[in-house]
């Protein structure tokens, strides 16, 4: 396939990739090579040695046409061909709710499964069935930790990773052997990268609707009054524009009680700035994560208090949904690393966790037949038709279990 070199990039990544997979199969490490920079930064993460929270950075591929090798940073005779914004997604079992919102602003994923372990492991098959649930297609294969095993154990792990893949959305992705932890075989990989991950079409004349996955306080203990800085809300544009100084609303907005009644009002704010990680944009647009430096107080934003919410023009989002229809599609089982389940249909009354967009509510099943349920939520949600949303049943485990998505209807 022949790269085509464009004459100028533009600030902002225009794709957003995720990196998913099983705890401790190498996503940050992977992350680490293709960017240089390490997303583990909460406490709790450096503490455990895992991810918990959504981490993002960004990273360029360059081209060498000449010699045909792919780097991430400006080598003699490369040039840059496209923006990649990274979303680096937990792997542990704890934190499935945070790696499917991630899935919510995917544009295509990197599934990495380590060639020194069985496959699959549990969080394998859930990854790459929250994958599938998101509608997601562009995925490749990562054969990570290839310099723990022999030649014969590489070998019997593909086999174990074709075997799994087939019947999946990934069966015909590339499988890409790589070692994350001394960059080996790296330029293939931005190689299949470059060539399955293009931009996809995006419609910038919409209103803009920006899914929050992220929101923080970056100020620091002992900061003077004066050099306080407003709230930051981290995420993706899904179509439309945001720029300096536009007014926004975000929803479902704050939760009030007021009269015995609990309320949600929207928040609005002023886009004081826009950043693509540590470069400044005038104007953001879909693809790649940004985040929007506000006035708001930062108690509003701290420790991703808004995550899941939406935000937009102000004036521009409609009301919260109390309850929500969806059409159903459930799995025939559920397979875990201990037991597998079927999967009965959903009956009224019967309690449901779903993830909306990037927000988890829990709710009753208040209507319910074989291709349809109405729910009715405990925390509001923003929704559009034809959204998807992730089902969640417990099972006699006391955890929650995917059993499949539904597709958002409003006039139902």
């Amino acid at each position: 396939m022949k790269i085509e070199i464009p004459e100028n990039l533009p600030i902002q990544p225009t794709v957003n990739l995720g990196l998913v997979g099983h705890v401790d199969h190498g996503k940050t490490t992977l992350t680490k090579l293709l960017s240089g920079k390490w997303t583990d930064t909460h406490s709790e993460e450096k503490k455990r040695g895992i991810t918990i929270k959504l981490g993002y950075t960004n990273f360029t591929i360059f081209y060498d046409d000449k010699k045909d090798v792919f780097y991430t940073k400006s080598e003699d005779g490369s040039k840059p061909i496209r923006k990649y914004s990274i979303v680096d997604a937990p792997g542990h079992e704890s934190f499935m709710a945070t790696m499917i919102s991630g899935a919510a602003v995917m544009d295509c994923a990197l599934l990495l499964i380590a060639a020194n372990e069985k496959c699959p492991q549990p969080q394998t098959i859930e990854h790459l069935k929250t994958l599938e649930l998101s509608g997601m297609k562009n995925i490749i294969i990562v054969q990570n930790k290839i310099d723990l095993v022999t030649r014969e154990e590489a070998i019997e792990n593909f086999k174990e990773i074709k075997s799994f893949l087939k019947g999946t959305v990934a069966e015909n992705s590339p499988i890409i052997p790589v070692s994350a932890q001394h960059g080996a075989n790296l330029s293939e990989l931005l190689r299949a990268i470059a060539e399955n991950f293009s931009e996809p079409k995006r419609d910038l004349n919409k209103e803009p609707h920006l899914y929050i996955v992220r929101s923080f306080d970056v100020n620091k203990p002992g900061d003077s009054y004066d050099k306080l800085k407003g709230g930051v809300l981290g995420g993706t544009l899904k179509e439309g524009t945001l720029s300096v100084g536009d007014e926004i609303e975000i929803r479902p907005g704050l939760t009030l009680t007021r009269e015995g009644k609990t309320v949600y009002l929207p928040i609005y704010a002023k886009v004081e700035g826009l950043m693509s990680d540590r470069d400044k944009l005038e104007k953001a647009v879909p693809g790649g994560s940004v985040a929007i430096l506000t006035g708001l107080d930062s108690i509003v934003t701290k420790t991703d208090s808004l995550v899941g919410q939406i935000a937009g023009l102000k004036g521009s989002l409609p009301e919260p949904l109390t309850e929500i229809t969806f059409d159903i599609n459930l799995f025939d089982k559920v397979v875990t690393s201990s037991q597998d389940y079927d999967v009965k249909p959903i009956i009224q009354t019967e309690p449901l966790m779903m993830i909306v967009n990037s927000l988890t509510t829990v709710g009753v099943a208040i209507k319910a037949n074989p291709k349809r349920a109405t729910v009715k939520l405990k925390r509001p949600v923003m929704a559009f038709e034809g959204d998807r949303i992730v089902i969640f049943r417990r099972f006699e485990s006391n955890k929650w279990r995917i059993i499949g998505y539904g597709e958002v209807r409003l006039n139902s």
